[in-house]
């Protein structure tokens, strides 16, 4: 006794992950892009080096190398204090 049913001709188990892998060759062949949102333009401009900023921050290096900076130790460790208090 054959029990087919019918249209058995037709009959593929893996028709469907056959699909899959076709879906995916379509979806594979596409390019990536890169999309930067006006906001994010603008935080990389801020990340620019300030002339004036920079101006100083060599400065002190200067004093530093050459030895004439003074470290205010009483107001450093006030500072340290209110930022561990902070917390």
């Amino acid at each position: 006794m054959k029990v087919n049913g019918p249209n058995q001709t037709n009959f593929n188990p893996y028709k469907n992950q056959i699909q899959k892998q076709m879906e995916m060759k379509k979806v594979g062949k596409q390019q990536d892009q890169l999309e930067i949102s006006s906001e994010a333009m603008k935080l990389q401009e801020n990340t620019k080096v300030n002339a004036k900023r920079e101006a100083y921050v060599q400065e002190i290096k200067n004093r530093v190398d050459s030895g004439q900076y003074e470290i205010n130790y009483e107001k450093t460790a006030q500072k340290m204090i209110d930022f561990w208090s902070k917390q």
